[in-house]
């Protein structure tokens, strides 16, 4: 028997499986959390050094002290306006993180303050 023309507005089916677990699984993996936080040519080398010598926060961290160290001793003077305020939203960053470890760090985690 010929099939007759349907037109159908509605799919056949009216639910959708829903599992939690796969909403958002771009580069990420749950249980044992592994997170890819992109290319790298040598990720061995780069899981080394996260194991060796300290996570991205860790490493940030200790750049961004260096560097607050290094600002105040530098004649900040000569600068232009926007850089001026280049240094002045870093230096708000910086102090935005020293709040942040305040607030949830043990004292004896806490790293000295760099303030001239």
């Amino acid at each position: 028997m010929p099939k007759t023309f349907q037109l159908s507005l509605a799919p056949q089916k009216l639910w959708q499986a829903i599992n939690p677990w796969s909403f958002y699984q771009q580069g990420a993996q749950f249980g044992f959390i592994n997170i890819d936080l992109g290319q790298t040519s040598h990720p061995d080398v780069e899981q080394s050094i996260l194991d060796e010598v300290g996570s991205y926060g860790k490493q940030l961290g200790r750049i961004g002290d260096v560097l607050e160290i290094l600002l105040n001793h530098v004649d900040l003077g000569t600068l232009k306006p926007e850089e001026r305020d280049a240094v002045d939203i870093l230096r708000g960053q910086l102090a935005e993180v020293r709040k942040v470890k305040e607030r949830t760090l043990p004292k004896t985690a806490r790293r000295p303050k760099t303030d001239a």
